[in-house]
């Protein structure tokens, strides 16, 4: 059965037992400085499940797209994903244990016809925070699953919770038993051997835990599920790894196809990173040296050097891009849709790390020598920093590198060097929470008024992609940087000119509003480095086209602007484009 088909009769089997479908959310989370990318199904929801009423409901059902980076080195394995779809049915205060095993054993047993002797299930097994589980099993029972195939375990395999506070409570895990003999007479499906593959968790939401430890209740029970798409697809297809499915086979032919050296885990990290890459990349993330945009970098260059060591041409890259989009458009149309995006963004990382790659490896081979010659088996920490600082060689690649030497790394003298250089950088970084603004006067005001022209009329001209960067303003002209994958035609920078001075010529007001920061991200309001700001913050509104949290100094009237020319864009960094523009009389 192909994962499309699994996931149609999901969410019509749920919207058949009155759960309303609601779209997945975007990998890039909305208005959360928290977490890199959305991780699982239940992360966009966390209001409703502390009790703020939903507007389709107390039943929904969703598949929602998830990144997780703390596996990243393990993709290579047989079962290791960074991209990943799960399922997921919700109970927003309505049904509760019951009622939502009964539906998840019908849906096993008779829309996806699992025989019910294949099925084991886990329960919570108690602890000085919640009681024994006894209720689930019995709803298990009930269901049809005999009790010699419910099992108990404690908080590590039976407790979930997103992170380390917020809504939590025990949880049911579904198990497919894939008929391999048991690794021992106490074989159970937390033993790990590959008997049993968890395929279905059912949350119980009945705690909060906030950032004492401590354990209270709800306001509500909910019920969160989560069901993955790929594993799913991998045991209905009789598959042994996720990459013999329709998901993957299609790229991992290809490889085998291209390559002059066959090694299997690397043919599985290109496939995964470029799946991931793009999924990150159709969602507006772009390559960078932090945060969600370094991770991204990460995949592309290891996906790459992954090429090199199977000796497939990086001019392949083109082919494999356009095979996934072929290949996954069915169930991610915006792949299709923004298929040249993202192959400029892959392609232009895959130029700059070809060069950093040369010089970098040459580099750690002089030092693996001499490390060689001291009949030493750890790189120096300093070795690692110094290749990163002068050579821009990401420290995974390097410790990637050590371990085909049969070496490691000094990752903790490694993280020091990095801590300082990291504290030395943020030396007078205050300046940009500032909007940029080196001082206030008449003319800085009204330039850092244009950036918020300028920032909306990019999102209209070239897409909602488009996110501030930065920006740095004196009396004399403004400096805007902002995310954007390739160079802006002649054309549509006449129209972002156009459209801005439309805007002041039309004398609108800018309106000043005062606000708890949570109400200024309830209402849309677009800020960088909202995290920087305090508890009450101010928000600037320009006509119905401009809302932005902002702390630097405004015009009261975009009349008294000027006339707003671009004089030159260019790149600023990968991914980010930069505007220099002036107000002229």
């Amino acid at each position: 059965m192909k994962a499309i088909e699994i996931r149609k009769k999901y969410l019509n089997f749920f919207k058949n037992h009155g759960h309303a479908v609601i779209p997945s959310a975007p990998l890039i989370p909305e208005n959360d400085s928290s977490v890199l990318f959305t991780t699982a199904g239940m992360q966009p929801l966390v209001p409703y499940l502390l009790g703020e009423p939903h507007p389709q409901g107390k039943r929904l059902t969703d598949y929602q797209k998830c990144v997780r980076t703390n596996d990243i080195e393990e993709v290579g394995d047989n079962r290791h994903l960074t991209y990943f779809e799960m399922l997921g049915n919700w109970s927003l205060g309505d049904y509760f244990k019951e009622e939502s095993i009964q539906m998840s054993y019908d849906f096993l047993t008779q829309e996806l016809q699992i025989p019910a002797e294949k099925i084991s299930v886990t329960c919570f097994a108690g602890d000085e925070d919640c009681a024994r589980d006894e209720v689930t099993a019995e709803c298990w029972k009930k269901a049809g699953i005999p009790e010699e195939r419910i099992y108990y375990f404690g908080k590590d395999d039976n407790w979930w919770i997103a992170g380390e506070t917020g809504p939590c409570g025990p949880d049911t895990e579904m198990f497919y038993d894939t008929g391999k003999p048991k690794c021992s007479p106490n074989c159970n499906p937390s033993c790990g051997c590959g008997k049993y593959v968890e395929i279905w968790n059912n949350v119980f939401m009945e705690f909060y835990k906030d950032e004492n430890g401590k354990y209270t209740k709800l306001k509500q029970k909910n019920v969160d599920t989560g069901l993955g798409i790929e594993r799913m697809t991998m045991i209905l297809e009789g598959k042994e790894t996720p990459f013999e499915t329709e998901l993957f086979s299609h790229i991992m032919d290809k490889l085998v196809e291209l390559q002059k050296v066959d090694n299997i885990s690397s043919r599985r990290i290109i496939a995964e990173h470029l799946r991931s890459s793009m999924m990150i990349i159709a969602d507006g993330g772009r390559p960078s040296n932090i945060d969600r945009g370094y991770i991204l970098r990460r995949l592309i260059r290891r996906m790459i050097r992954h090429m090199n060591k199977l000796e497939i041409s990086l001019d392949e890259l083109s082919t494999l891009i356009e095979l996934n989009v072929e290949n996954l458009k069915e169930m991610y149309p915006e792949l299709e849709n923004k298929k040249e995006i993202i192959k400029n963004v892959i392609l232009e990382e895959k130029d700059k790390f070809v060069k950093t790659l040369t010089k970098g490896e040459k580099e750690f081979e002089k030092e693996i020598a001499e490390i060689r010659k001291q009949g030493k088996e750890v790189v120096d920490g300093k070795i690692v920093f110094r290749l990163y600082d002068t050579y821009g060689f990401p420290p995974e690649v390097t410790e990637e590198l050590a371990q085909e030497n049969g070496m490691k790394i000094d990752k903790e003298e490694f993280n020091k060097l990095f801590k300082e250089h990291q504290e030395k950088s943020r030396a007078g970084s205050e300046q940009k929470f500032k909007g940029g603004l080196a001082s206030t006067g008449e003319m800085e005001t009204k330039y850092h008024t244009a950036t918020h022209l300028l920032n909306a009329a990019l999102k209209q001209v070239l897409g909602q992609h488009v996110h501030q960067k930065g920006s740095n303003i004196t009396a004399e002209r403004m400096r805007f940087d902002f995310s954007h994958p390739s160079k802006m035609t002649d054309e549509e920078k006449q129209k972002t000119e156009d459209l801005v001075n439309s805007w002041i010529q039309s004398a609108i007001p800018v309106e000043h509003m005062e606000m708890k920061k949570e109400e200024a991200i309830k209402m849309g309001a677009e800020a960088m480095f909202i995290e920087k700001y305090g508890d009450i913050v101010s928000v600037y509104k320009i006509g119905d086209f401009s809302l932005e949290v902002c702390g630097g100094p405004h015009v009261h009237n975009t009349s008294e602007l000027g006339h707003f020319k671009i004089k030159k864009e260019e790149s600023s960094s990968s991914g980010v484009r930069r505007i220099k523009a002036i107000l002229e009389e």
